[in-house]
């Protein structure tokens, strides 16, 4: 029997969470209501929604609706016609909504959907910062047994955009590959460069914290704190050419400046790191080293279902970046922490995890 209300988190835009009562939703037509059991907390909660409701169109809060776009869980109750998930389906919720019908819905991209039906799971409507989220059909990937529901969470976002980045840009055993900025995103950017055979990892950053984290999980072969003589070590450990790829979530100038000229003539870089500004001369910057800068904004919705694929074939798992968990009940002290920046990635969690 589930309950008719619940509790979830919301945002006011001071940097402090509040606690709302809800009704538990009941799903209509061509939706399910999802019992969560893991939402990670994502850095454009932090920039755009908890310390200041800044973001406009689709990054535009609506204040009081249930924040979390990271969500997975279970299917615990089905709406009528459903056409592929069912009750008991361990799903991760692609958390963006599109309406389905224009051209990059069409192609699998609702994070580009511009129609005024979109909306974002955790902005426009109820995310998964409560016990249950009310979610379209359309909008879920399914879960594979091997993966967690920390995983899964993890994939929503954080994962799906990495995955999108490193597939324009394409990584293998060939590459040298630089990432700018080693928060969560930066993280995982370094780990699925790892799975697909990356010979040399190098990291920027300047957060101790996340600089050991980084050398704890393996994930990078050298890593620099950013400086005056920051491309000159990078140019020292490739052999003066600099990195085939490089991925830049830092969101910094200075951070995507290094990013484009510690790369080599042919190079392909990518920018993931949302906000922030870039200044760099075209020509010896760019044009004359035939270099190509990509910008990518989360991911599809085939490229999700390929990833959770690739995730299991590789047997690696997105939560070991995850350092700290709380209850929703702990939420305004996992969203401080996030906001602090003291931590890898922070999950809130609900109910039993299961085992891998």
């Amino acid at each position: 029997m589930l309950p008719k209300k619940m509790a979830g988190a919301i945002l006011p835009g001071n940097s402090s969470v509040e606690m709302k009562e809800f009704d538990v939703p009941k799903p209509g037509h061509g939706q399910v209501l999802i019992q969560t059991k893991a939402t990670t907390i994502c850095g454009s909660d932090i920039r755009c929604i908890y310390r200041e409701h800044v973001g406009k169109g689709p990054e535009g809060y609506i204040p009081g609706m249930v924040a979390g776009h990271e969500p997975c869980g279970v299917i615990v109750e089905e709406g009528e016609g459903l056409r592929r998930f069912k009750k008991g389906d361990r799903v991760i919720v692609y958390h963006i909504s599109g309406c389905g019908v224009c051209n990059d819905c069409r192609r699998g991209y609702y994070i580009s959907c511009k129609s005024r039906f979109r909306q974002a799971y955790g902005w426009q409507r109820n995310g998964g910062m409560a016990p249950y989220i009310l979610a379209e059909e359309k909008d879920l990937i399914a879960l594979p047994d091997e993966l967690t529901y920390k995983d899964g969470a993890q994939v929503a976002c954080g994962f799906g955009t990495v995955y999108e980045a490193i597939e324009k840009i394409g990584i293998s055993g060939n590459d040298a590959v630089l990432v700018t900025g080693l928060g969560p995103v930066g993280l995982a950017a370094l780990m699925l460069a790892k799975a697909l055979g990356a010979n040399k990892l190098i990291g920027v950053e300047m957060n101790e914290y996340r600089i050991g984290l980084a050398e704890k999980l393996g994930l990078v072969d050298h890593v620099f704190k950013p400086g005056d003589n920051t491309l000159d070590e990078i140019l020292e450990v490739t052999g003066g050419r600099g990195v085939e790829r490089a991925i830049d979530a830092s969101a910094n100038d200075a951070g995507r400046q290094l990013a484009i000229r510690a790369t080599r003539e042919w190079g392909k870089i990518a920018f993931v790191g949302e906000g922030g500004t870039c200044t760099f001369n075209p020509s010896p910057d760019i044009i004359h080293g035939q270099k190509t800068i990509y910008g990518s904004w989360v991911t599809s919705l085939w490229r999700m279902e390929e990833l959770v694929e690739r995730l299991v074939r590789w047997n690696i798992h997105p939560e070991d970046l995850i350092t700290d968990e709380f209850s929703i009940e702990r939420a305004g002290e996992a969203y401080k922490l996030m906001a602090g920046g003291q931590c890898g990635k922070v999950a809130v969690i609900f109910g039993d995890q299961d085992e891998r």
